[in-house]
């Protein structure tokens, strides 16, 4: 990246640590690679698996089966570019479709494009102006399902109304980008993309970090040997799903818990909702848990067995930044790995990256027996 990679696990966020610059070399991705083509995927669903970790494929598909090869041998046998300043700036255009994903079109050549109408000349590359680059639809050609509506240029109605992408992620500095050289003289956006959670983003604007952050509630009742009701899964006005910007590996667990006065667990249901390995880049990509400026509203039913008596139910909403491979696919992908440090590595990765992470959760006193004959 031309200015510097932040890493966000210092701030308790595993899944910040890698971004943009180490998309293509990250770990973490030659594990989820390694894992989905256990799977057996096409040869297109392999090219359009890469096109957003590796732009170049779009254009050239024929060399996808050498970047995986390289991926897969380690970062250091990586020799292409992944997502670099020409992979984002040879973006002339994007699909007007909304089932074609990634959307974006890249033009190869010299010129580069984007937001300034008037670029400078220079010794390196030609420059040219390309809307796209002021657009939320931008940023969503790969980060789909991050908004209402990915072909549209601004994010729509709620709290971020009349905004895009960049006003957020992209903090507003002054440099000398296409520019006259040397003089800090245009607005400019940092490339650092940060997000909500670093601390100075999440202090200047307390109103972003509330709706942020999603809400649970809970409508409960003891019908004869059971609880039933609905949970409800609020997530504001924000106008993108919530947690993260992958739109295809994030797990979501929706856990009720029922406890007797003393505290103890007498009863619990657990609710999953995500792709598998095998599912991924298969038919539509799946609507996230929670979308912005939505409640999603989830039934449940929980037997009690006789003698118990329940006086609370847990909501808890948790996601996982992978799935859980199942014991054959894992094992047959670290048995594909040659030197024992790499499966190694490899576990730990899995271990680390499909452990929950929670989100928010909500306690809530069940009404006795008294008290809904009272309100009937």
């Amino acid at each position: 990246m031309r200015e510097r990679t932040e890493d966000l696990k210092s701030f308790g966020r595993v899944d910040g640590a890698l971004l943009h610059g180490n998309a293509l070399k990250s770990p973490v991705f030659k594990t989820v690679l390694g894992l989905w083509l256990s799977t057996n995927p096409t040869n297109e669903q392999k090219t359009q698996c890469l096109a957003c970790h590796v732009p170049a494929v779009t254009v050239f598909p024929e060399h996808t089966d050498r970047i995986i090869e390289q991926v897969i041998s380690g970062s250091s046998h990586v020799k292409v570019e992944g997502i670099g300043c020409t992979s984002c700036h040879l973006i002339s255009a994007i699909e007007d479709t909304k089932d074609s994903y990634p959307a974006f079109n890249l033009s190869a050549g010299r010129t580069m494009f984007g937001p300034y109408p008037e670029a400078e000349e220079n010794l390196v590359h030609p420059s040219k102006q390309a809307d796209i680059y002021e657009g939320a639809h931008y940023c969503t050609t790969c980060h789909f399902d991050k908004v209402k509506d990915v072909a549209q240029a601004h994010l729509g109605d709620g709290t971020l109304s009349g905004l895009v992408c960049q006003d957020c992620h992209m903090e507003q500095s002054t440099g000398s980008s296409t520019n006259e050289r040397g003089r800090l003289s245009r607005p400019i956006g940092r490339h650092w993309f940060l997000g909500v959670v670093t601390p100075d983003i999440m202090l200047s604007n307390r109103n972003i970090q509330a709706e942020w952050s999603s809400r649970v509630d809970i409508e409960a009742q003891k019908i004869a040997n059971s609880v039933t009701g609905t949970v409800h899964i609020l997530n504001g006005n924000l106008t993108h799903m919530f947690p993260g910007g992958d739109p295809t590996l994030k797990q979501f667990f929706v856990k009720l818990t029922l406890k007797d006065e003393t505290g103890k667990v007498i009863g619990h249901d657990l609710k999953k909702y995500g792709r598998s390995y095998a599912e991924l880049m298969t038919g539509q990509t799946p609507q996230p848990l929670i979308s912005g400026g939505t409640t999603r509203h989830i039934p449940f039913s929980i037997p009690v067995k006789e003698g118990h008596s329940p006086s609370f139910i847990e909501a808890s909403i948790s996601y996982a930044l992978i799935p859980e491979p199942g014991a054959t696919l894992k094992n047959r992908f670290l048995a594909s790995l040659s030197e024992e440090k790499d499966r190694k590595k490899a576990e730990e990765i899995i271990t680390e990256y499909t452990s929950r992470r929670l989100l928010t959760f909500r306690t809530k006193a069940l009404e006795t027996s008294d008290q809904q004959s009272k309100e009937s």
